[in-house]
């Protein structure tokens, strides 16, 4: 079985209608015996008392916009763990899932309750009964027992999950959106855990979120893909990086390790037209790719790129604790960053005492917790 996978998918109703899907594309998704894309928002109409309360923007996409592409591209399956899926609330959701119902496509990892969204999808072809589990970093789309919304990661639910699946299937293929932003690279943290899933019964571990490519390693001969990157993403962005994504098409064979085809795939800036990148172009992607599986597949040079990484996101991970970042003005906000101002809100034992918060497992649940309750989610 040839299972194609593919990194995050948003079009926005600027492009309803355009022709931005190259024929390479086309012919790639149809050589796919099943085809996965990452739905990166709620398919739902633009109704401002749906948003929830949350940092950062709210994503959303309309039925007619989209499901035409998603045709076009025979998609059978969308993931929907993502950071973006309830942008819009239960009321979102609910309008995704009645849409892709209607349209006969599959979804995995988001549901009406917990239990929902943590359900495998099931394929079943050449005698196999292969699982497909989907869950995302925890941010503002997570479900709860009674409560819509995405599979969470949770290294316990999420190998009980693997476990469970795995007595019941030939395979288990885990879909994670999770890393961070605009890194090439896994974290530490994340190759443990990753490898982790892997060393719980996953078959093939695929990764997307952070809006660049990633490296991949095989671990145990189990392919794990850190980040596919974008697929289709109708935003401007100044980073090259947003612009060019994979596409790996997993080959599975019953009784064998699974194979991987990775085929990179560039977006145009300005028209967001998407084509299978060929030749040269496509070799030196791949090359990257090498160069940074030889890094992961490296303790000490993987810590050191973290580092790196840390020391350049330092001040920015910083101010978001900075009591100034609390001010609703932000003319005084910024006159006060301006003249140096903001320093005198920030001391180490500030520091300490946020990061006893967020270290300590008691601390940190209970933080969250009164936080949550606070806010009103």
């Amino acid at each position: 079985m040839k299972l194609l996978i593919t990194g995050d998918f948003y079009i926005s109703d600027a492009f309803q209608s355009k022709d931005i899907i190259d024929q390479s594309v086309i012919d790639l998704f149809n050589k796919a015996d099943h085809r996965v894309v990452n739905l990166e928002a709620p398919l739902t109409t633009n109704e401002p008392k749906n948003k929830i309360l949350k940092t950062g923007p709210h994503l959303r996409i309309s039925e007619d916009t989209v499901i035409p592409y998603l045709k076009q591209l025979k998609v059978d399956t969308v993931t929907l763990a993502n950071n973006h899926i309830l942008d819009y609330g239960a009321n979102g959701l609910s309008d995704t899932f009645e849409s892709l119902k209607q349209n006969k496509i599959d979804f995995v990892g988001a549901g009406n309750s917990l239990n929902e969204a943590a359900q495998p999808l099931t394929l079943e072809k050449d005698g196999m009964r292969i699982a497909i589990l989907n869950f995302c970093e925890n941010e503002w789309s997570i479900a709860e027992d009674e409560k819509p919304g995405a599979n969470p990661m949770d290294i316990i639910d999420n190998t009980n999950q693997i476990k469970a699946a795995k007595t019941t299937h030939n395979k288990v293929i885990c879909i994670i959106h999770g890393g961070h932003e605009y890194y090439h690279l896994p974290s530490p943290r994340m190759k443990k855990q990753y490898r982790f899933y892997a060393d719980n019964g996953a078959d093939a571990i695929i990764g997307h979120h952070t809006h660049c490519i990633g490296g991949y390693e095989y671990y145990n001969d189990i392919p794990i893909i850190y980040s596919l990157g974008n697929f289709i993403f109708t935003k401007h962005s100044k980073r090259e990086s947003w612009f060019t994504g994979l596409i790996v098409t997993l080959k599975i064979n019953l009784n064998q390790k699974i194979e991987i085809e990775i085929n990179p795939v560039s977006q145009e800036k300005s028209t967001f037209r998407t084509e299978i990148i060929q030749n040269d172009d496509k070799n030196a992607i791949l090359k990257s790719i090498e160069n940074f599986a030889s890094i992961i597949n490296n303790d000490v040079q993987l810590n050191i790129e973290w580092a790196n990484f840390i020391s350049k996101q330092e001040k920015n991970y910083l101010n978001y604790f900075s009591p100034v970042n609390f001010f609703n003005n932000r003319l005084i906000n910024a006159g006060l960053k301006r003249l140096k101002l903001h320093k005198l809100f920030m001391n180490k034992k500030h520091y300490s005492f946020m990061l006893n918060l967020i270290r300590c497992e008691a601390h940190s649940e209970a933080t969250i917790k009164a936080m949550r309750k606070y806010l009103g989610s």
